[in-house]
Parts: C-alpha cells; structure tokens; sequence
C-alpha cells in the first residue's frame, strides 16, 4: 500500500438519499483518489450499495447532494453516463453472459467494426487478447463463458471494465463466490490496477482483505458517514466497533460446547454413484454427529464437501448407510430426509432457500406448512402466531412478518432460511456457508444462533470457504479434499494452518 495524494478525482457531498418511508442515506461524504484503494465498509441496510447506485447513475440523489469527478460538478442521467465519464461496478451476481464468447462479453453493445458494419471478430479477439494479458489471464478470448469457473468469470468482468477505459472500478463483494486460490489471483489484481493509477472502491465483509488491500477506508453506519482513515491507522477492532458501535470481543466470543458422547447422525462408506462407469469423485467417506455438537466442514471449492451434504439430504444418488438416533434410514429424496429428522440450509439463500417475492410469513412455513392445515386450508393465523414467534426469538429485524424477504437485509434474510428449518425441530441441521454476503454484526449474530442450537441439542454441520468461520464455531473439524474425508480436528488443536496443510496437502 501506498500514500495517494492530491486532487480527489470523485467526491460525493452530503448525499442523501430518501424511499418511501426510509431515509437510506443521510449527507453522505466520500473521497475516492486515483492509484487508491478506498474500502467502504458497514453492516447490511448501512446504505454502501444506494451509494454506489448513485456514483454509476442508477440513482438520482435528493436536493442539496453534488458529485464532482476532477474537481467539476457532475449530474449522472444513468449508469451509460457514468460509465463515459470512467466509472464501472462489477456487482456480486456477475453480469456475464454464458452463451456468448470471452471476447464477446468483453466489447458487449461496444463490438468493433468493419467498413461494412460487420463485427470485426478478428480485431476483437485480439483486443481481448492483450486486455487479458494486462491482468495476467492466459485463456483462449474464444472460450465460452460458461466454460470458465466463477472466479474466471470475476476476472472477465474486470477485463471489461479495463476494455472501458475506467478510471475508477466498484468491486461489491467480488471474492465472495472465489476458491482461496482465486481470491489471491484477485487481491493481486486490484494491486495492480492501483499501479495503474486506477481507483479501487472495495467493497466487503471480509476484515482481512480490507487490512491487506486498502489505503483508506470509508465506515457507513445506519445511512450516515462515521469516519474516513487511513488504514494504517486502523486495528480490527476500531474498525468493528465503527461498523457496528460494539466491541469486538462482544462479538466474537468463544462458544461453549454442547457436544455429548451420543450420536445423532452416523454416515458410513457413503459414494456419490459414478455415471457410466467413472470412478466416483464422492468415495467412501465415514464420520460421526454427535447430539449438540457443531462439526465444522472445511476444504478448498470442488473438493466435494457440499456434494456430500446432499447426498447425506438425498439430493444426489449414493451408495453406503446412514444412521440418526442408532437406527438405519433409507434416503432416496430430500423428503425422506426431512421425514427422519434433517433439515438443510442451502449455499445460495436467494436461489434455493428463499421465494423472494413471498412474504416473511411464507418463506417461514414453507417447510413445515401442514401444521398449519388440517383440514387443506392454511390457518394463517396460528401461521402467523408461530413467525412472529420464531422472528422474536431469532432477532429477524423485519417491520412485519408480511414483509416481503426479498426488502430485507441479507443476514435477516439467512435468519429466516434458518428459522424455517429450526421451527420443524430437526435432529441434525445441515448448513451450507452460513454467513455468505453477510455483515461482521449478523455474522456474529448467526454465530450465536448456531451455537443456541446446539446448547438446544440439535446436531450441527456447517460448511464454510471462510476458516476464520470454521474455527470459530466448530467443536470439531472435518477436512475434505478430492471428495474424501483427509483430516480431523479437535477446537483445541486446530488452526488455519493445520486446516489448510489437510484439505491440500
């Protein structure tokens, strides 16, 4: 990291912000220089994407706002506007098209052409050639989209918004979704785009990439601005105690254990069926849940942890046994699962966990909606009564359970896949990166309902690429590499280093 000085080339002035009954954004300042990387941090519903919505022109601000780029002020009709004046956002859901060819998504709507009108296909896989080779990706511009992994695909929208002649490039969240390996390939980019005296505005939840890749940081609380500093003048706890005004250590305490010596859930010899005679990539992996334990399950993307919980749900045909409460379970679907006792809370909330135009009230019983009709009518009151019950008890901050979830913040969003399990009281719950896209404040917050769950008996996997995560909530760790079981460790003998050294070696 290095001192940026000089003329800021964007300022934000007393930008706010209002919505139909929420002030999302209250005089909010910020200063972005070039050759920078400015962290904007804050929790969930802390106003840092209806900022940036208005820095790429997707948003108007109100009355009494003002943006400058170089020192003049500017009024952004929409985000082509921003866009010409070099400023680009590379969003966490990626905008690539899967159909279409590296070198195709890189000059979408901007294709050169020949004197005939044409697309010069040649020019333009060979411009997509060199702008690839600026951020050191040697693949093939003719490639498919949907050939490549998702961090790929990460790299590919950095190469379009190169290819745009930015001058300033938005990254929300961009290592949320990336293997360890392409989040290092990634920091080391956004590095180099500072050399090019590029600005950076990053955006994440992940303390440890913002200490190792900022220069500045920008802190929003509740819509308003609470500081600006240099990150050298930071700590991990300053800077948790400006996001979320509480102590780091109130957050991040280490839970009791509840682990008995009672098992609730045993897999044994379990295989993923091979197609066509191929080997199984899943093979005999064994292991034990014991009644209030919380087992941690780490290991690189692709190595097959998450696959193996859904064979475990009977979400993929599998040979072996499995056993809850000693006795013997046929698992065929993921409605035998839930029938012995399972519940499973699914990686991607918003595509498989959630119906983001149902209200908070549907998405609750989804799971468990015959209680609520005997006689083939929902009883929506005593639906409603259990909610608001499970929303108290959880802390979903919600103005009410007829809310739709898709308006809410996204740890209350995960609040509810939870909920929605918890309330069938299960045996064993399954929980697949529990804390994605998640605030430093709601994943302490789903810290310590895991561990309620535990203290309440419940048997708990939980799955993270986060190992910070996985240390802090397991009372035992599983690795997992190239679809088996490759280690295990005690809470008191584990460490990132010894996880890693498992789940790669």
């Amino acid at each position: 990291m290095s001192p940026v000085t000089g003329v800021p080339f964007l300022e934000m002035r007393n930008i706010s912000r209002t919505f139909p009954g929420v002030k999302a954004l209250d005089r909010v300042n910020l200063e972005i220089r070039a050759g920078e990387v400015l962290a904007l941090a804050g929790e969930n519903g802390a106003g840092k994407s209806t900022l940036m919505k208005i820095l790429t022109g997707i948003y108007a601000p109100d009355a009494g706002g003002t943006i400058l780029i170089e020192g003049q002020e500017v009024t952004l009709a929409d985000s082509h506007h921003a866009r010409a004046l070099g400023v680009n956002i590379i969003y966490q859901e990626l905008a690539v098209v899967g159909n279409l060819t590296v070198g195709e998504n890189i000059f979408l709507a901007r294709e050169p052409r020949t004197r005939l009108g044409l697309i010069d296909r040649p020019r333009m896989y060979r411009e997509a050639r060199e702008v690839l080779a600026t951020i050191d990706m040697d693949i093939d511009p003719a490639t498919r989209v949907s050939e490549l992994s998702v961090g790929q695909q990460q790299m590919i929208e950095i190469a379009k918004a190169l290819c745009a002649q930015s001058r300033a490039i938005i990254m929300d969240e961009p290592t949320a979704s990336l293997s360890h390996h392409e989040t290092g390939i990634l920091l080391g980019i956004v590095k180099r785009l500072r050399e090019r005296n590029i600005a950076v505005v990053y955006i994440s939840h992940r303390l440890e990439e913002i200490f190792e890749l900022a220069d500045r940081v920008t802190v929003l609380r509740d819509g308003r601005t609470v500081g600006t500093a240099p990150i050298a003048e930071m700590t991990r706890e300053t800077l948790v105690r400006m996001m979320v005004a509480r102590e780091l250590s109130e957050l991040y305490g280490e839970p009791d254990s509840h682990a008995s010596g009672e098992a609730v859930l045993e897999v044994q010899a379990l295989s993923l069926k091979p197609v066509r005679g191929a080997a199984p990539r899943i093979r005999d992996v064994s292991f034990t849940l014991h009644r209030g334990e919380v087992l941690g399950i780490a290991g690189l993307v692709g190595s097959g942890r998450t696959e193996i919980m859904e064979m475990i749900f009977g979400m993929r045909a599998c040979t072996g046994s499995i056993r809850i409460d000693g006795k013997p379970v046929e698992i065929r679907n993921p409605h035998d699962a839930i029938r012995a006792g399972m519940g499973f809370v699914t990686e991607d909330r918003k595509a498989q966990g959630l119906v983001l135009g149902m209200s908070v009230r549907e998405n609750f019983s989804l799971t468990h909606l015959e209680r609520y009709s005997p006689c083939q009518f929902v009883q929506h009151a005593r639906e409603r009564e259990s909610c608001q019950h499970f929303v108290r008890m959880l802390g979903i901050k919600t103005p009410g359970v007829e809310q739709k979830v898709v308006n809410l913040s996204g740890g209350n969003q995960q609040k509810i896949v939870i909920a929605k399990w918890v309330a069938r009281s299960p045996k064993v719950l399954i929980v697949d990166e529990p804390t994605r896209g998640i605030d430093v404040g709601a994943k302490a917050e789903v810290h310590a309902l895991i561990a309620r769950l535990a203290a309440e008996g419940i048997g708990v996997i939980v799955i993270s690429s986060d190992l910070l995560e996985v240390l802090a909530v397991s009372d035992r760790i599983l690795t997992v590499r190239e679809g088996c079981i490759s280690g295990e460790l005690s809470r008191a003998e584990a460490s990132q280093e010894k996880v890693m050294a498992l789940a790669t070696a």
